[in-house]
């Protein structure tokens, strides 16, 4: 820990690029060894070699990697019974957790409401639906289950459930397509959160009756949802920021209803009477995803203690998986098929990335010209790279479409307005004598041309290189999606590629 001190005085110092204050992040522990074990279809007794003796992998995340990746995970569904009896399943919730409050039981229901019908006087109706502070009117909401819509994205599921709870209701369902895959602990407070269908389903009950009513039943584990994985609603998506000529994100893991530990909360009007403060709870988001491919790496690195980081990356990102569990193409959380700036190269399997076939090894010289074309001065990627006697290429920021040269497990092409061509160096990490053939499919509009089509290795670690040309010949404007396969008949090395055509 520096002091305020410290910190200028090293920043003065002319071999220090920069220094900034960093933030205390909480520690969290994920199942990725479930993820391992459900990813592969290989049990834990079967993992007896050396990629998993004497690996012991604890993560404190920065959110600071070496990948960028994906968010998606599993499932723990709440269920609402109507007054007819038909029940449906809402969106996720914490499993350990009983969303029936102590007076309430599994069979005994309450009066249900929608919440535009508890609007407090002089309250517009659109502001009482979505549950919004001061809304809601006591007299009218206390004892019912209140329905609560979801049109202003600014209020937090939190701030309508406080809402509902301080109203006196009994418990709160929310229609919200976004957030229904995505777990919320609501305490001792009975919620249940549903997509737009199963609302507009609970919706045409409240005007099918004039006394509706409903319960809100326990959550369970749903073991086998389908279709899995799907990419979160609040997964960043490409193109990247910084540039467009480098396929961003890298590569997609579990991300979203991860059990993880936890400080124990504080305030026990959120615990379930009669039990303890638990010290794990649901959690989602990067910081989830974070940890499994920082395993995964770990576990991959076991394996091949040589090997760099560029190529353990890579080992994840060409094995990576594109389809789900039903065999079809892996899609978004509103299941239209995801692109590669939605997934990546797609799901990590850690176990397939143990024996990838090739690798794309990205040397130090790639990230230092990548600086230079990004427009970094020579004095400057010298001080980052402590190369004294570095030098950019003339004129290299002129070039920035070059980026797309650098010897990365995926391509990206920011502009292609007729043809470019792009080059890679492959290095064989199997077997000697391996001969691989290139499998190309290309958007509609796109020709795509790789050179040579078959590489030929003698030896194990033994580098090769090729050079895909990408030609635009009447393709819509916009991005357009593709891939190349090498195999040799025991790996398929899969490179995905984005082409912005203008």
């Amino acid at each position: 820990m520096l002091t305020e001190e410290e910190a200028a005085l090293l920043s003065d110092n002319k071999e220090v690029v920069s220094v900034f204050r960093d933030r205390t992040l909480q520690l969290h522990t994920t199942r990725s060894w479930d993820f391992l074990e459900a990813e592969s279809g290989v049990g834990a007794e079967r993992l007896q070699h050396k990629a998993s003796n004497d690996v012991i992998i604890g993560i404190i995340d920065t959110e600071r990697a070496l990948f960028s990746w994906k968010e998606y995970g599993r499932n723990h569904p709440a269920s609402v019974t109507l007054g007819w009896g038909r029940s449906l399943r809402g969106g996720k919730a914490p499993a350990w957790k009983q969303l029936t409050s102590k007076d309430q039981t599994a069979t005994e229901s309450y009066s249900l409401m929608f919440a535009g019908d508890a609007a407090a006087e002089y309250t517009p109706v659109s502001e009482a639906s979505n549950c919004y502070p001061g809304s809601i009117d006591e007299r009218k909401a206390s004892g019912k289950i209140l329905v609560c819509v979801d049109t202003d994205p600014t209020l937090t599921r939190r701030v309508k459930k406080s809402v509902a709870e301080g109203a006196g209701a009994k418990g709160l369902i929310l229609i919200d397509e976004e957030e229904k895959g995505v777990p919320f602990d609501s305490g001792s407070f009975p919620f249940a959160e549903v997509g737009s269908d199963v609302g507009l389903q609970i919706l045409k009950y409240l005007n099918s009756t004039k006394k509706p009513s409903a319960v809100i039943l326990a959550s369970e584990e749903a073991k086998e949802i389908r279709p899995a994985p799907v990419v979160a609603y609040f997964s960043s998506r490409g193109p990247g920021g910084l540039t467009e000529a480098i396929l961003k994100p890298d590569v997609m893991a579990p991300g979203v209803s991860i059990v993880a530990a936890s400080i124990p909360i504080s305030d026990t009007g959120t615990i379930p009477t009669g039990r303890e403060p638990s010290k794990f709870a649901i959690k989602s988001g990067t910081s989830m995803a974070c940890p499994h491919v920082a395993g995964a790496g770990a576990f991959v690195k076991s394996a091949h203690p040589r090997w760099s980081p560029s190529a353990i990356r890579s080992a994840l990102m060409t094995t990576a998986t594109v389809t789900n569990n039903l065999g079809r193409p892996l899609t978004n959380h509103k299941l239209a098929s995801a692109s590669f700036h939605d997934m990546g190269a797609g799901e990590m399997s850690p176990l397939r990335a143990l024996s990838p076939g090739l690798v794309f090894d990205t040397a130090i010289d790639d990230y230092l010209l990548f600086l230079c074309r990004y427009g970094y001065k020579d004095q400057a990627v010298r001080s980052i790279s402590g190369r004294s006697n570095f030098s950019c290429p003339y004129n290299a920021a002129a070039s920035p479409d070059l980026i797309s040269d650098i010897n990365y497990p995926s391509i990206s092409i920011a502009k292609l307005e007729r043809k470019q061509t792009v080059s890679r160096t492959v290095t064989n990490v199997g077997p000697p004598n391996a001969t691989y053939t290139a499998a190309v499919d290309a958007p509609a509009g796109v020709t795509v041309q790789v050179s040579p089509a078959r590489l030929s290795f003698s030896r194990r670690g033994a580098k090769a290189s090729y050079a895909v040309a990408f030609e635009a010949r009447g393709a819509s404007k916009g991005y357009g999606y593709g891939s190349i396969t090498w195999s040799d008949g025991a790996h398929a090395v899969h490179t995905v590629f984005a082409v912005n055509c203008v």
